[in-house]
């Protein structure tokens, strides 16, 4: 006689873990009733080598004094988990060592994971298989990044009053999400927390493509830098601007750093400035200055200044790198990428959707990600969409309130809420019961439970 199928309804852990694992730092931290970013923790996700082979991984990071020629290493790569080795050093470090900040049982802990938008099934099947069977988490469930975003309250962004707090998690019914991220930018359409696959574009630009711009830059104006990634990407957080007036802005350095044509009323101090280095010795940071084309004449002559104490301080002054780095995002084609800019990306991406979502998805777009910190990006990003989308259409563009940590507390929002997350959580007993290839039907949408 066969046996009776007993249908038991699904209990997880009262504690859930909820990862955003970006390709530069791991935003994490434990869920609760009312998540907060204050919650959240950002790892960076990384291993890294001194001149003396000593390394460093993930959070000790923080604890390095020289940067000066530190090599890293990094599991995500072109926006995609493909060193486990390398992440599993990370995450044992980030959640299993005793005095973690995030330490847990994975036995007794729920994890939500996100994952790049177009991940290959191969990465997912690895992911899943690290999850369930290396460090046999009790529930897991893998989304794709920006579509944890939904679940904020999205109209409040907007000016709009907040929603009930006591209504359960809920995601927005049509969102464009923007993300530019360390590896790449992505736009991704959801509707109702869902996002539309054909409809998802890619623009292959990001922080790290930035940086290493910027790294050939300096190297050939000033000194050579192409072995000191985090001196660059520190003077490219503080120094670098979206222009709005690209070719106005070029001839402003132009005339700017030019004897004959400076001018110290003119708002070219505002564009030219020096960029200080970092002494690591003395344990001071880079910082940027007004411009003195004073100092910069001296420095030809004498190589350096010396400060009372000894302190040497050497310099770059920069010009139109500033501006002429971020324009990538806008103009990949000034480095030979056959590529759209992020605008235009935006209105390919609306060219997937039935014509009938275009105006609820240009008037809730959402923006996330570190490089719409850059000055200027916004307004240039905001600029542009309207003189590209159709007139009829309401254009809305929002930054999240912290773009960095904004698919985090999405996440935190979904585990907030116990009926949802039974909903979204599949567990170690059911992979191991139904197998790999149904977890990722699960996962994609394709079956149900």
């Amino acid at each position: 006689m066969p046996r009776r199928s007993v249908v038991q309804e699904k209990t997880l852990p009262n504690r859930t873990l909820v990862v955003d694992n970006g390709a530069y730092t791991i935003k994490a931290g434990f869920s609760s009733p009312s998540p907060s970013l204050d919650d959240c923790h950002t790892i960076p996700n990384c291993l890294a080598r001194e001149r003396d082979k000593k390394v460093w991984v993930g959070s000790e990071i923080e604890s390095i004094r020289d940067f000066g020629e530190v090599a890293f290493r990094r599991p995500v790569e072109k926006g995609y988990l493909v060193n486990w080795e390398a992440e599993k050093a990370i995450w044992d470090s980030t959640f299993l060592g005793q005095k973690a900040r995030l330490h847990c049982d994975p036995h007794d802990t729920n994890l939500i994971l996100t994952e790049a938008p177009n991940t290959t099934a191969a990465l997912q099947t690895n992911c899943d298989q690290v999850v369930f069977e290396e460090y046999e988490f009790a529930s897991y469930s893998r989304h794709v990044g920006p579509s944890l975003n939904a679940y904020h309250d999205i109209q409040t962004l907007f000016g709009e009053p907040p929603r009930d707090s006591h209504l359960p998690a809920t995601p927005a019914e049509c969102l464009l999400v923007i993300d530019s991220g360390f590896s790449h930018s992505t736009v991704t359409p959801l509707y109702k927390g869902r996002p539309i696959q054909q409809a998802i574009r890619r623009l292959d630009i990001g922080g790290k493509l930035m940086t290493n711009y910027l790294k050939e830059l300096l190297s050939i104006r000033h000194y050579n830098l192409m072995n000191e990634e985090h001196l660059v990407n520190e003077a490219k957080e503080k120094v670098c601007f979206v222009s709005n007036a690209f070719r106005q802005d070029l001839e402003r350095t132009r005339k700017g750093t030019s004897k004959k044509g400076w001018d110290e009323q003119s708002n070219d101090l505002d564009i030219v400035v020096d960029y200080v280095l970092p002494d690591y010795n003395a344990g001071v940071h880079g910082y940027v200055r007004p411009h003195d084309p004073s100092l910069a004449a001296r420095v030809k002559k004498m190589g350096a200044i010396a400060h009372p104490g000894g302190i040497v301080e050497d310099f770059m002054t920069l010009g139109n790198e500033r501006f002429a780095v971020p324009e990538l995002l806008f103009n990949p084609t000034d480095v030979g990428m056959k590529e759209a800019g992020l605008p235009e990306t935006v209105l390919q991406s609306l060219g997937g959707l039935p014509p009938g979502l275009w105006p609820a998805m240009l008037a809730n777009i959402v923006v996330v990600g570190g490089n719409c910190l850059i000055d200027g990006f916004m307004e240039r990003l905001r600029t542009e969409i309207r003189q590209l989308a159709p007139t009829e259409c309401v254009v809305r563009i929002s930054k999240a309130t912290d773009p960095i940590k904004a698919t985090w507390l999405g996440g935190a929002n979904v585990a907030a809420d116990p009926t949802v997350l039974k909903t979204i959580q599949v567990t170690r007993q059911e992979y191991l019961e139904h197998g790999g290839g149904w977890l990722s039907k699960v996962f994609a949408g394709t079956t149900t439970r």
